[in-house]
């Protein structure tokens, strides 16, 4: 009998002990610089063993893509129906089982570069924030981060606009550029959205020169998530550093990816325009639903493509949508 008490309390320890472990790296999960801090093999979770992934990817039986339609001049398409669209997973076409053109809520971050070469520029980015709120939908939620020289949560998810722009009065521009390890905390914070509709906006002046995550990995999570990414690049005449030269492409890559847009501007005093502009379209974006025909648990990316029917006028429209997404592996 006293061997098998020792037996039980040994067991209970090691219990005990995992229970511990796993709560602290759940609470670390949620710390401010984690993104910086753990290098990236340790902490960039993969497609085929990550656990804590949106909505599409653990409930993939329906695919939710969220669609812009756009024309030569960017401006938006509203009135289609759901007959306008065919919708193709793998080159094969797939029943559109769910369709909306109603404006949604949304679970929105906003990443605003604070490095020391937006501070000419910080005050019309800070109104861009505010335009972008104008358009929010009463039940949105917003988070705010912050990035320099790492990235910084300045909020967690908040549902009152007012209460979240008060935030922006402490963004300070100093330091470099971590903007790849802002957005890989972004995408992380994502994890926790109460909406399905998810969605990231970029507000920077250049490229990255800082972060400890690269291109690749941020673009692959980019892929893994459900979260559509709007990037505004504000970009002088001239590009000093070949980061800076790299910086519209990075940005675009990014955003086409997710089935965002990037937009550029070289006069900050634009801000506030294009912020409103990235707002009123997730207002007016369609959304369509479908099923995958013969659902393969495969882990592997599938890809999405999403087509204009009907009139011959609607050729010459642009189709914006997230490009696919990863099955699970069972």
């Amino acid at each position: 009998m006293a061997a098998q008490c020792k037996f039980f309390l040994r067991n209970y320890q090691v219990a005990l002990f995992w229970i511990v472990f796993t709560c602290l790296r759940v609470m670390a999960q949620t710390d401010l610089n984690e993104v910086h801090v753990l290098p990236p093999a340790a902490a960039r979770p993969s497609a085929e063993n990550s656990g804590n992934q949106p909505v599409i990817r653990k409930s993939v039986d329906l695919v939710l893509v969220p669609v812009t339609i756009t024309d030569k001049m960017n401006q938006m398409i509203t009135g289609l129906d759901k007959e306008n669209f065919k919708l193709y997973e793998n080159k094969r076409e797939q029943p559109i089982e769910h369709f909306s053109s109603e404006d949604a809520p949304v679970s929105i971050g906003i990443i605003l570069d604070t490095s020391t070469s937006m501070n000419p520029k910080i005050n019309r980015a800070q109104e861009a924030v505010r335009e972008f709120c104008k358009a929010a939908n009463p039940e949105d939620e917003y988070f705010l981060i912050t990035f320099a020289d790492q990235p910084n949560a300045a909020t967690q998810f908040i549902s009152d606009p007012e209460e979240f722009q008060r935030q922006l009065v402490y963004a300070v521009p100093h330091g470099k550029t971590a903007l790849l390890d802002a957005v890989y905390l972004g995408l992380q914070k994502m994890c926790i959205a109460k909406h399905p509709r998810r969605a990231l906006l970029i507000i920077s002046d250049g490229g990255d020169n800082h972060s400890r995550y690269t291109e690749h990995e941020v673009v692959s999570q980019v892929k893994e998530s459900n979260v559509a990414v709007y990037a505004i690049g504000i970009y002088d005449h001239s590009f000093p550093t070949e980061e800076e030269l790299l910086g519209p492409r990075l940005l675009s890559t990014i955003a086409q990816v997710s089935g965002g847009r990037a937009f550029s501007v070289d006069d900050p005093n634009d801000l506030p325009a294009i912020a409103s502009k990235v707002g009123e379209e997730l207002r007016n974006q369609y959304v369509l639903g479908y099923r995958p025909q013969d659902m393969q648990r495969d882990g592997k990316w599938h890809n999405i493509r999403v087509k204009l029917q009907g009139s011959r006028r609607w050729s010459f429209l642009n189709v914006h949508a997230r490009t696919g997404y990863y099955a699970p592996k069972q």
